[in-house]
């Protein structure tokens, strides 16, 4: 097995901590380590996965590979002149990364806590043995999804084919039925009622050559763009026109319809970081936080916190406050986070150190 992890992402569900320049995996959010260096960390620590050096690539936007190269030094970059979301990231790496065909590749998003370690290094595992062959197809694309325990909107699903079911290393798989896009929140109480349902992680493990066949098959336009591209040493200038969208869209909804994905769930503390509210439960105080844009008025009650840009510094105010805020960019409302002040300076400090650091 070897791992691409994706590296991208725009920087703005997180702002002002993260932006388009220095995205959320690459600053240090939950200690001194950035969600990067963790995700890399993991894949060796404890009872590892049998990776060597040369066996983890990073997929990155070529406005980040710096940040790569310097919290990872020691793993294979793979630099994309654009940003084209995460079909072309995977077609990238499935043409350019030089593995046998029948190698079975995991593909993990760069900036995703997982609390329980060891339990998801055996889920990694026992995908990896579902993704060489199941009883329903015989190369099958896998997809890893979290437990869902609450009607989220911020989260696609997936449904599972309950009635077949093989059980890998104590982990059940099951044919998916479907994707789900990110829900209205009565759609999402009615899919949480609906056995086995999973939240889409993000988290994909396939033969290599399991993958190609599939984008020849859903999106062979984007296979070939980036197959000839790269062949020609032309992708600077062939990548802008690759049609940019997410491989859920591009091969996985199509795939399962057709009835080549397998999914298994995991419950090990995952959290994708994916707002402020997020955040703050991972670092454990309580609130919630949205994002406030430049001109628009902030009503920050006592129990609130706001954080924000001024000269280009970030600052930790608490409430109240009213109107429209000066500064750079936008801001975050924490409602209810002011007994968590200390923690939350503390995560400005950070961030700024490290912002400093890289200047």
């Amino acid at each position: 097995m070897y791992v691409v992890i994706m590296a991208g992402g725009g920087g703005t569900r997180l702002w002002p901590l993260s932006s388009p320049d220095r995205p959320k995996p690459f600053i240090p959010l939950l200690g001194e380590e950035t969600l990067f260096q963790r995700t890399i960390r993991r894949l060796f620590e404890g009872d590892g996965l049998g990776l060597g050096p040369g066996d983890v690539f990073v997929v990155a936007d070529r406005r980040y590979t710096r940040f790569v190269r310097d919290q990872a030094p020691g793993v294979t970059v793979l630099e994309e002149p654009a940003g084209r979301n995460t079909a072309a990231a995977i077609a990238l790496a499935a043409v350019a990364i030089d593995r046998p065909a029948e190698e079975v590749m995991a593909v993990l998003p760069a900036d995703h806590q997982i609390a329980d370690e060891e339990r998801f290094r055996a889920v990694l595992r026992a995908a990896a043995r579902v993704a060489q062959g199941s009883p329903w197809v015989g190369s099958p694309l896998v997809t890893v999804g979290v437990r869902a325990d609450r009607p989220a909107t911020e989260y696609g699903y997936l449904r599972p084919i309950l009635e077949r079911t093989e059980q890998v290393d104590g982990l059940r798989a099951h044919p998916l039925a479907a994707f789900e896009e990110k829900p209205t929140l009565e759609r999402a109480r009615e899919l949480l009622a609906i056995p086995g349902v999973a939240w889409n992680a993000g988290i994909f493990l396939w033969r290599r050559r399991a993958i190609m066949a599939a984008l020849a098959g859903h999106a062979p336009d984007i296979l070939e763009a980036v197959a000839s591209a790269h062949a020609g040493g032309a992708l600077a200038s062939a990548y802008q026109d690759v049609r940019a969208t997410s491989i859920d869209y591009a091969v996985m909804e199509p795939a399962a319809a057709a009835g080549q994905v397998v999914m298994v769930t995991m419950d090990v503390g995952w959290s994708d970081i994916g707002s402020w509210t997020a955040l703050l439960a991972a670092l454990g105080v309580s609130g919630t936080g949205r994002i406030v844009q430049a001109g628009e008025p902030v009503e920050a009650e006592a129990d609130d916190l706001v954080v924000r840009r001024v000269d280009g510094r970030l600052r930790v105010e608490a409430g109240p406050v009213r109107g429209i805020l000066d500064g750079n960019g936008p801001s975050a409302l924490l409602a209810g986070a002011r007994p968590g002040r200390a923690i939350v300076e503390a995560l400005v400090e950070r961030v700024a150190a490290r912002e400093a650091e890289q200047l």
